[in-house]
């Protein structure tokens, strides 16, 4: 793997692993279950489901690290980042700190990245002519 994506993938686990650990401990995640996800219509599946989101974060982080199950792990983090896209931040605008709030420019830059990620993460092959 060449070290610039490596860097992208080691970037992009510890701002997954930051997004989801301290919610984990200081009840976050139960507060954005229970205090949106639930208001919105996941009733009464928003906390299991706010639970779930995290987690995947943090399996994403692994995975992106130990270079195994990239693409996967990617798919199901981008579906994540563009639900919350639609169902959080889009309504805020573009900005996520200066000319606006919470918007959507974040999760955009996270979903360009893991395409990117996903693009240059060839499997390995044991051809001749890849030893070459």
């Amino acid at each position: 793997m060449k070290n610039s994506i490596f860097i992208l993938h080691i970037a992009i686990a510890v701002i997954l692993l930051t997004h989801a650990l301290p919610g984990m401990f200081d009840g976050g995640i139960h507060s954005f279950g229970q205090d949106y996800l639930n208001q919105i219509g996941f009733a009464p599946v928003g906390v299991p489901l706010a639970w779930a989101i995290k987690l995947s974060h943090v399996a994403c982080a692994i995975l992106l690290v130990a270079n195994k199950w990239v693409k996967p792990a990617a798919l199901l983090t981008i579906a994540i980042l563009v639900m919350g896209i639609i169902l959080v931040h889009f309504k805020e605008g573009w900005f996520v700190v200066g000319g606006g709030r919470n918007g959507v420019e974040y999760n955009l830059l996270l979903i360009c990245v893991l395409v990117a990620i996903m693009f240059n993460n060839k499997p390995k092959t044991t051809t001749i002519q890849s030893q070459l």
